[in-house]
């Protein structure tokens, strides 16, 4: 097995990144293929924190070579500082990246118009870094692509008509209205680094499975976020399931041997939308502060709750998933009970999928699992952790009807129990 794909399975901020960094260890290529500077991959190395918007979770392993995708969203500045950030850390970057040029560039009024847009009370709380615009101007077919950069005529004329296109955007919220000429002289120093990064991804990936390689394709935010699949409008632009591997890469479905859908071992939610399990009040509180859930890119304070199974299913039907890696066990330890929704009640009548289209009338329904006092983050085995923790994966497996390959129980990469070769076949 060679080609795997890493998913978040909630709503985003599962532990993917750690997850990737750690797969990757056996991979020779890691490509991120969706999303923008609005994910936050955050990895814990020997005490070490590094969290990584653009560049893939596997960068950090100095043999791996790194691909951005031609569905991605790329602001060529979060770019170029990632990558001065990690080369400042002593590894070679620019050696081991290719980025597509048909991934399309997020320009600084992108990101301006986005958050001026995402005030009031019709706004989903995104990051405001100009995602949304910048996958709508693709669509709208006046996105600005990075191959569309390498010389000043293309440059020119492609601004042109992006930022003709922004004018009256502009003048609607009441922000500033954009330029070429300060476009250019914005880009043109950030092209001169990254135009010799960019090629043809699909073919360096393509070659890279028929040479039978290790490839992990590593997904942004999560399942309950994709455009048309999640809690829509309180979603973020793009294809957050495993399918957008393909589009975001330039690859068959037929050549995807695995997909590894990422849960934490309960929930969180960054910004606005439903979220059923929610915990308010000191309970909230009290689960945030100690899974340190605050958002990788904003800094946010992401809402908590307990671990909903008919979101895992969905996700698990969804995305195809042949594998589960449970994070942040940890952070469970010390309750006497867990509960955990396991089924939902519409209209009165019981239901065990997720209703995803009905969410603000759903009500959840709960049941109570032991939980366990022992800190558990130094166990490297299932055997190594309190029967009633094993009880809640084994529950886990059990109950979404798929096998569960890793299982975290701290931040950093050795605080992991594997259980399994991920490149191996799926029992």
């Amino acid at each position: 097995m060679t080609a795997i794909v890493v998913v978040g399975a909630q709503w985003g901020d599962e532990g993917k990144g750690k997850i990737v960094d750690l797969v990757a260890e056996r991979a020779d290529v890691v490509v991120r293929y969706g999303g923008g500077a609005n994910a936050g991959h955050t990895l814990k190395v020997n005490g070490q924190k590094v969290v990584t918007h653009l560049l893939p979770s596997g960068v950090l392993h100095p043999t791996t070579r790194c691909v951005l995708g031609a569905g991605m969203v790329i602001d060529p500045k979060v770019l170029l500082e990632e990558i001065l950030d990690i080369e400042g850390r002593g590894l070679s970057v620019r050696s081991r990246i290719t980025i597509s040029g048909r991934a399309h560039a997020t320009l600084p009024f992108q990101a301006a118009i986005d958050r001026a847009a995402n005030a009031g009370p019709r706004a989903i709380g995104t990051t405001g870094r100009g995602i949304g615009p910048t996958y709508s101007d693709k669509s709208a077919r006046v996105g600005v692509r990075l191959g569309d950069l390498v010389s000043s005529t293309r440059a020119r004329s492609a601004l042109e008509a992006l930022v003709d296109a922004y004018k009256w955007r502009a003048r609607a919220v009441g922000a500033a209205e954009p330029s070429v000429d300060e476009a250019l002289a914005f880009l043109e120093p950030l092209m001169r680094d990254i135009q010799p990064l960019l090629g043809d991804t699909s073919l360096l990936v393509d070659r890279a499975l028929r040479d039978n390689e290790r490839v992990v394709f590593e997904g942004a935010q999560g399942t309950l976020l994709d455009l048309d699949h999640g809690t829509y409008p309180f979603v973020t632009s793009s294809n957050t399931v495993a399918g957008g591997a393909c589009t975001g890469t330039g690859i068959g479905p037929t050549r995807i041997d695995a997909v590894f859908g990422i849960t934490k071992a309960y929930c969180t939610r960054v910004g606005h939308g439903p979220f059923p399990s929610e915990l308010h009040g000191t309970a909230g509180d009290s689960l945030r502060e100690a899974g340190e859930e605050y958002g990788a890119t904003t800094g946010r304070p992401r809402r908590c709750g307990w671990l909903d199974l008919p979101a895992l299913r969905y996700a698990v039907r969804v995305n195809g998933l042949t594998a589960l890696a449970v994070t942040k066990l940890d952070i469970l330890s010390g309750y006497d009970e867990i509960p955990v929704c396991t089924q939902y009640r519409v209209d009165g009548e019981l239901t065990a999928e997720l209703p995803v289209d009905d969410l603000d009338r759903a009500e959840p329904v709960f049941e109570r699992f032991t939980g366990w006092k022992e800190a558990i983050s130094s166990a490297r085995a299932l055997g190594d952790l309190p029967a009633s923790a094993r009880a809640y994966i084994t529950m886990i497996e059990e109950r979404v009807e798929t096998r569960i390959a890793m299982v975290s129980v701290g931040a950093e990469r050795a605080e992991t129990i594997v259980l399994g070769d991920p490149f191996a076949r799926a029992r």
